[in-house]
Formats: C-alpha cells, sequence, structure tokens
C-alpha cells in the first residue's frame, strides 16, 4: 500500500482527473478489443477511432440552419471511407434482408408476376454496400435493368461512385437526393412514356401517382427511415415508385411496447416483438444524439401503407447488450385484395361453390349466404377500415389460412409442437380409405407426414387442422421444403433431422413459401432443432422429442446402446426377435420404469401426448377384458351411461394405473418387434430408437419417387391449413362436401358425459355427404363415443382390433380402428322433426 501511495497524487482534483484517465483508457480497450475486426477485413484501429470520434464526440448540427443534408454531411464526412468497416457488427441484418428480398424477385420472375429485368432502389443507400452484397445472392449486372442509389450524403454517394466504378457495374446509378423528392420517371424514360400514356388529359401533379403504369420492382431501405425527419412522406413515395408486383424490403432499429400494437391482425405475427421499458427510454435516448429517431410510428406506418409479407423481430448483441431492430418484407396494399381473389379463397377455405368451373355443377346453396371463414370475415374488417389485410393473404401461396395467434387456445401451447412425428401408418390408411382424385379430405395435421402421403394419392382438396399452431408451421416447413428444395435437402431435413445450413435455406429457399408466423418461428428456433449436434436434431425436438431424449437415456445407462444399434441393423425377423429377447424385452419389465415413467401423469401428457381421458380408456380395458368379445358388436361391452362410467372410475382407482399402461406398452412394443422388420420396414421404430431415418426405412413421402410428386407446382395447389378446433372449421364448410375426415385418436381426448364429442359429431355429419366416411383410432378397444356416431347418423364399423400378440398395424398403438360412414344428414332429420312438432301444435290450436 506504501508504494502504490507514492505513485498516486495526493490532490483530490489530479486523483479524479487521473482516474478518468484511467477509465477512458479501460473504455478505449474494450472499445478496441469489441470492434476487432474478421479474419480478411480490411479495418485497423484508425478506422474505428473515426467512427467513435464522429458518433460519439464531434458534434453534426451543421451549420445551425436546420436542413438535413448539411447535418447529415457534417457526421458522416468525417467517417465517410471507414463508414462500411465500421458498420459491419452494428447494422446487423442487412444481409438477411437481402437474402429475403432476392428470394422473393427470384420467385416472382420464375412465377411470371416480374416479366422484365427489374428495377431496384435503394433508399438511404449511402456507400453502396448493400447492391455490392446483393452480388452473393443475384448477379447485379444482370438481374437488374436499373439500380438507383438515393442518399443525402454527398460525401458517402462520392463512396459509391468509386465502388461501383471499381466494380464496372454500368447499370448502377447513384442519385444525391432527398428521398422525398425522388422521382423514377425522371431516369426510366419507359416508366415516364407508360405514365404519361395513362395519364394523358388528366391533370397531373406527379407522374409516379400511379404505380399501375410501372415503377420498381424492388425498394429498400437499411437503416435508414430511422434517419428521416420527414418519413411519411417518404415512406408514401415508396408507395408511388413500387410496381404492382414489386416488394419493399427494410431493416432499421426499433422500440415498441406490445399496447401499441396487439389489437393489430395484419403486422405478420409479433414474436419477440415487445421492448422492456427500460430498454425502449436507454436505446431511444442514446440514438437521439445521433439524431437517430425510434419512435413506433414510423414503423407502424410502414405496416399501414403495404401488406406485410414477411416480419422479424431480432436483437443484435452489441457491446453486451441487446440491440433490438426489426427486418420487414413488404407489398402493395392492394395486392391480393381484389373482391375475386378475397371469394377465390374463401371459397377454398369453406368448400363453396365459387373456385372454378368444376365446382360450379351445383348452384350456391342457401346456407351458403352467410358461409364465411374467419379469414374472409378478417379481411372485410380490415378493408373496411382501410387497413392492410392480415398477412396471410399477402402470401405467394395461400396454403395458410389465416387465424388469431394471440388468442389463449393457441398460446397455451407455449410456441412448441408435441409430435415431431406422426404415429400414423399411412400405409393402412391407404388400403382402408382408396383415395380418389374427387374426393376431399379433412385431416389433423399432428406433425405433417400424413398430409404429406394424402398429397402423394392427388385428391382435390386437403384440409389441414390442428389448433396448435406450431404443428402447422411444421407442416408448412415440409411443404416450403418439398416446393423449393432438391432431394438431397429434404432428406437432411426431414430424414437425418440436421441440417448444418438451415438458417441460409430458410432465408434464401424457403422463404417465399412461407407465412411469416411460419418463418418467424423457424428462423427462431429452426438452427437449434436442426442442429448437427450428436445428440439433437428435429426428432429430438418437442413433447416427443422428449420421450426420445428419455430412451436414449435410459439404454445408455443401462449400456444397451450397442443392443439398440444391432436391433436397428438387424437384417432378419429372427436375428431381430434373439436381440430383443436376450436384453431389451427386460427393460419393459422393469417396475421402475412402470413407477417412475409409465405412470406418471405429467409424462403421459408432455411426453407421449397421452391425456387424462385417454388414459382412462386404456385403465378401463385393462380392467374389463375379461368381458371383451372381439366378435361382438361394437358397443356392447362398452359403459355408455354416467352410472357405469363412474363405476367403472372408480374400480380403476383400486387399481394401479402404472400397471395399466405398462400393460398397454408392453403389448404395443412385443408385437411389432416380432412381426414387423425395424431396418427395412418399420420406420415408426427405428426413428424412436435411433432418432433419425434410414435410406432403408422411412415414412413414402421421403423417397426419391415421393419427391418428384411433391416438387411438382401443382402438388400443394388443393391444400389448405387451418389453425383451429375441427368443429370450428367444419362449422364454416358447406354442408354435404366433405368425403374423408380423419381425426387419428383426438376422440379419445373428449370426456365422457361432456358435449364436446357430440357438438363434433354433429358437425360432421353436417359437412360429410352421405357415404362420407370417419376414420378413427382410439386407445380404447370399444370406445364409448361410438354409440354417439350411431345415434347421429353414422354407422360404425371396425376394421381393425388389437389382440395380445398381434399387431394392428405397424404402429400398434392403438387398441382399434374404425370407420363411421355416414347414412342420413340429420339435419334434414332435425328439419322433419320441426315441422312434425309445428303441424301437431296446428292441430291442437
Amino acid at each position: 500500500m506504501l508504494g502504490l501511495s507514492t505513485v498516486l497524487p495526493s490532490d483530490p482534483v489530479k486523483l479524479i482527473t487521473f482516474a478518468l484517465c484511467i477509465i477512458g483508457l479501460f473504455l478505449a480497450t474494450i472499445f478496441v478489443v469489441a470492434f476487432k475486426p474478421k479474419a480478411g477485413e480490411s479495418t485497423t484501429l484508425q478506422a474505428y477511432l473515426k467512427f467513435f470520434y464522429a458518433c460519439f464526440v464531434k458534434p453534426h448540427s451543421g451549420d445551425g440552419t436546420g436542413n438535413q443534408q448539411d447535418a447529415l454531411e457534417s457526421f458522416y464526412k468525417a467517417q465517410a471511407e471507414v463508414y462500411d468497416a465500421t458498420r459491419v457488427r452494428l447494422l446487423r441484418g442487412r444481409e438477411d434482408l437481402l437474402g429475403l428480398v432476392a428470394a422473393q424477385l427470384k420467385y416472382r420472375t420464375e412465377a411470371g408476376l416480374i416479366s422484365q429485368r427489374p428495377v431496384w432502389v435503394d433508399i438511404g443507400g449511402g456507400t453502396g454496400h448493400n447492391v455490392e452484397q446483393m452480388g452473393a445472392f443475384l448477379s447485379v449486372p444482370d438481374f437488374f435493368r436499373a439500380v438507383y442509389i438515393v442518399d443525402l450524403s454527398p460525401s458517402l454517394c462520392s463512396m459509391a461512385e468509386k465502388r461501383f466504378a471499381r466494380l464496372g457495374w454500368k447499370n448502377v446509378k447513384v442519385i444525391c437526393q432527398d428521398a422525398r423528392k425522388f422521382r423514377l420517371h425522371e431516369h426510366e424514360q419507359e416508366a415516364r412514356k407508360r405514365k404519361e400514356l395513362i395519364l394523358r388529359g388528366q391533370i397531373v401533379r406527379d407522374l409516379d401517382e400511379n404505380a399501375d403504369a410501372g415503377g420498381a420492382e424492388l425498394v429498400t431501405m437499411s437503416y435508414a427511415l430511422s434517419m428521416v425527419p420527414e418519413f411519411y412522406p417518404v415512406i408514401d413515395s415508396i408507395s408511388s415508385l413500387l410496381s404492382p408486383n414489386g416488394v419493399v424490403g427494410v431493416v432499421d432499429f426499433y422500440v415498441q411496447n406490445q399496447v401499441e400494437y396487439q389489437s393489430r391482425n395484419y403486422t405478420g405475427g409479433a414474436i419477440d416483438r415487445h421492448v422492456m421499458w427500460i430498454s425502449r427510454v436507454f436505446w431511444r435516448t442514446w440514438f437521439e444524439i445521433d439524431r437517430v429517431n425510434l419512435e413506433a410510428a414510423r414503423r407502424d406506418y410502414l405496416e399501414y401503407r403495404f401488406g406485410t409479407v414477411l416480419s422479424i423481430n431480432t436483437r443484435n448483441n452489441f457491446f453486451g447488450v441487446k440491440l433490438p431492430y426489426y427486418i420487414w418484407v413488404g407489398c402493395s396494399k392492394e395486392t391480393g385484395a381484389s373482391s375475386a381473389k378475397l371469394a377465390e379463397i374463401d371459397a377454398a377455405a369453406t368448400e363453396s361453390p365459387y373456385l372454378s368451373a368444376l365446382d360450379l355443377q351445383t348452384g350456391p346453396a342457401q346456407s351458403d349466404i352467410e358461409l364465411r371463414s374467419k379469414a374472409y370475415e378478417s379481411a372485410i374488417v380490415n378493408l373496411q377500415s382501410s387497413l392492410p389485410l392480415p398477412a396471410t393473404w399477402y402470401q405467394n401461396h395461400h396454403w395458410r389460412i389465416h387465424y388469431d395467434d394471440t388468442l389463449l387456445k393457441h398460446t397455451r401451447f407455449n410456441n412448441s409442437y408435441i409430435y415431431a412425428f406422426t404415429w400414423e401408418d399411412d400405409r393402412a390408411d391407404a388400403r382402408l380409405l382408396k383415395v380418389r382424385p374427387d374426393d376431399v379430405i379433412l385431416a389433423i395435421t399432428s406433425a405433417g407426414d400424413n398430409i404429406l402421403s394424402f398429397a402423394l394419392e392427388h385428391p382435390r382438396r386437403i384440409h389441414a387442422v390442428d389448433l396448435n399452431p406450431t404443428q402447422n408451421h411444421l407442416l408448412e416447413l415440409k411443404v416450403a421444403a418439398f416446393t423449393a428444395l432438391g432431394y438431397s435437402d429434404i432428406w437432411k431435413l426431414f430424414g437425418e433431422g440436421h441440417h448444418a445450413n438451415f438458417r441460409d435455406i430458410l432465408i434464401n429457399k424457403l422463404s417465399p413459401h412461407m407465412s411469416s408466423l411460419a418463418f418467424q418461428h423457424w428462423l427462431s428456433n429452426g438452427t437449434r432443432i436442426f442442429s448437427a449436434n450428436k445428440n439433437k436434431g428435429l426428432y429430438y425436438s418437442g413433447g416427443s422429442g422428449n420421450a426420445l431424449t428419455l430412451v436414449g437415456w435410459l439404454f445408455r445407462i443401462l449400456g444397451l446402446s450397442g443392443e439398440i444399434k444391432k436391433l436397428c441393423a438387424a437384417q432378419t425377423l429372427n436375428e431381430q426377435r434373439e436381440i430383443w429377447e436376450r436384453s431389451i424385452k427386460s427393460i419393459l419389465h422393469s417396475k421402475i420404469l412402470t413407477w417412475t415413467v409409465l405412470g406418471n401423469e405429467k409424462w403421459l401428457w408432455k411426453a407421449l401426448g397421452v391425456p387424462p381421458a385417454q388414459r382412462d380408456l386404456i385403465e378401463w380395458d385393462h380392467n374389463n377384458m375379461d368381458d371383451f368379445d372381439p366378435e361382438g358388436p361394437f358397443a356392447a361391452n362398452t359403459p355408455t351411461n354416467k352410472k357405469d362410467r363412474k363405476k367403472t372410475s372408480e374400480k380403476a382407482q383400486r387399481k394401479s394405473s402404472g400397471h395399466a399402461v405398462y400393460e398397454y406398452v408392453l403389448n404395443t412394443f412385443e408385437p411389432v418387434v416380432t412381426t414387423t422388420l425395424l431396418s427395412t420396414s418399420n420406420h415408426y421404430y427405428l426413428l424412436t430408437l435411433l432418432g433419425h431415418y434410414t435410406p432403408q426405412s422411412h415414412p413414402t413421402y421421403l423417397s426419391p419417387k415421393s419427391h418428384v410428386q411433391l416438387s411438382k407446382p401443382t402438388a400443394f395447389s388443393g391444400l389448405r391449413i387451418h389453425t383451429d378446433e375441427i368443429s370450428e372449421v367444419i362449422s364454416r364448410m358447406r354442408p354435404n362436401t366433405l368425403t374423408i375426415v380423419v381425426v387419428m385418436d383426438s376422440m379419445d381426448w373428449f370426456p365422457p358425459g361432456g358435449k364436446q364429442a357430440i357438438k363434433q359429431i354433429r358437425g360432421l355429419n353436417r359437412a360429410l355427404r352421405v357415404k362420407g366416411r370417419v376414420l378413427l383410432r382410439s386407445a380404447g378397444i370399444e370406445p364409448w363415443y361410438l354409440d354417439v356416431f350411431g345415434e347421429l347418423g353414422f354407422s360404425c364399423r371396425r376394421v381393425a382390433v388389437r389382440v395380445p400378440g398381434g399387431c394392428i398395424d405397424r404402429v400398434n398403438m392403438y387398441a382399434s380402428t374404425w370407420i363411421c360412414t355416414k347414412e342420413v344428414s340429420i339435419e334434414h332429420e332435425d328439419v322433419k322433426a320441426s315441422l312434425r312438432k309445428n303441424s301437431m301444435g296446428e292441430l291442437k290450436i
């Protein structure tokens, strides 16, 4: 301590000065380390010092006149030469924006929506960094007819001119001008001639007011909107610049409170959009020092003036803190808003007869007049309020039907799916249903595997329904992948469950084929889910992934990992049975497994997706198997009244819940292993043991032959994805239009004595044609709700039943499979009964 005191000054003022110098040196050191250039970057310490001086030390108010150009120039002139090198870490998201808009342009060009070489206007383009970086996605000299960089700073424009002189890109033009005053017709003669021809004889205030005559196919703003004082006219000018099928792309900083946007349905989703109070105050105050304004109105007005195609909210980890920024891709607000387009999409969702001449075999029924989808209703409300349509209406494909993602019934799934793979034997479904080209199918989405299998049968329409939004996000990902990717990428994603370049293909290839909400989900979670980590991957995600993870741990703890690999590689049934008997079978007989796992209600629901009502069916069968007659009538041994169910429940409580489930699981697995070969013909259990498929054992949709069919442009033209309850979807469908409904085991989830099953079955009768079929599976041998089907106009036929030692199908997970066929329309019977009642009333009078 004595040596240190002799070095430090004794004067308090000098001591404070010395301390500040030390702190300044410390901060400067951190600053230099934080901005240490990456390998290959030609930046220096001098560049960062210039940046620090220009941004944090030098005042940049200009000459005091308030002139925006002068203020900008005073800010940028001192750092123009180092601008690009010092913004790499601060201005995140620019490359992602370029990838997204490039993907949109390529899709629209290939689809014929853009018939000529596009024009690109980059507002606030500065040094031209974005235009050069676009070369990683598109050939700028070849793809674009003209590129205009519009910026108000002469110093930055000078750097841009030098850049493109060096690159030799003759089609890039640098315009040093206020963005509010930039007019495309002053530079594009073709645009001027078209507009003059269209506006001939009219009073013209601005030739760019009529965008129908043509304009720029791409308009971008990269961290420029927050620096424009008068942002309203700039955003308005973008609307006049944009061609009818053009794309707008914006990336910028933002801060916003959820109260401001929570009632809007046109923002494309609000994942991670909310910024907490302290962060809002800090960043807004910090950026105002440099005349950067983060008020919410800028982004709000942008979303109001255009339709949202994709919207992303994310954070840049800058200096150890999270700096909020957004990426937004939009289009003209009028795109897709025509009455014909609205009616077409609405008709597809409700099966009303307005789609094509093929659908006009019967005229509109009286019941169609008020029959509208929730998506159509939301569109009408928005149009009446002069708002953009919900983002799903601006998709390139209208697979996904709009839904309100803020409702509790959707948010309760915590942005996660339960099933990463489907436990339904698609081969058995195909054999039982024999799908025809005129079939209209409604099926539960689950992981989407069964939907893709149905698509291979080419029915007229497929309605995929799931209340969990993320299950539909998974289906969207698969459909987009087949639309845009080759077989090798498809196999990596859904065969192996890993893809090292997932984020790149999501942005550059899949994004034009996804809804904003699904894209947000996979951008936020996909890289982690599809990680190349050995113990990670698609099939280790979701609730079902918990089951796979636990099974893997269990086998590793017991030293059976080697045996599992041998079991999955066995080439004959005898070899497979031998491995099963000598080692693995003993695990299922473990009491520890029975009591700690299989009897645990939380485990059953969260990992296996077995709700309490379905568990009760398993317990009832376990306690009443002695009374079961597999040849008897379907309802002979099923307690259907509340009294019988109460007795059953009390009896079940006296016995072990875990033991009932244990026997059920044993009866599931053992016949599978002894009768089906995992390595070649049972990919369901191969997946649960390995965590991935193999080229020899995989779902039908993952074969090269299936990829040829599902990658055709029309493969999913009849697909509609609904995020809602089945009863809600079918209640808005035209009566007597569905031919096949697949409800999987969802009827097991309804409690006996409740109204949910009655409501859904009545709805199914209304929506199905006569002789239309409902395929269902149940954990019960003779589930109670079959009585309800019988009472509401259906005949029920058990087409498969599981008996000890036998397999109902390759999954063997369910106790029975049923087909319920509609024999009579109960609505007609209700009308007749009502008429009879009225007639009797009149006679009494």
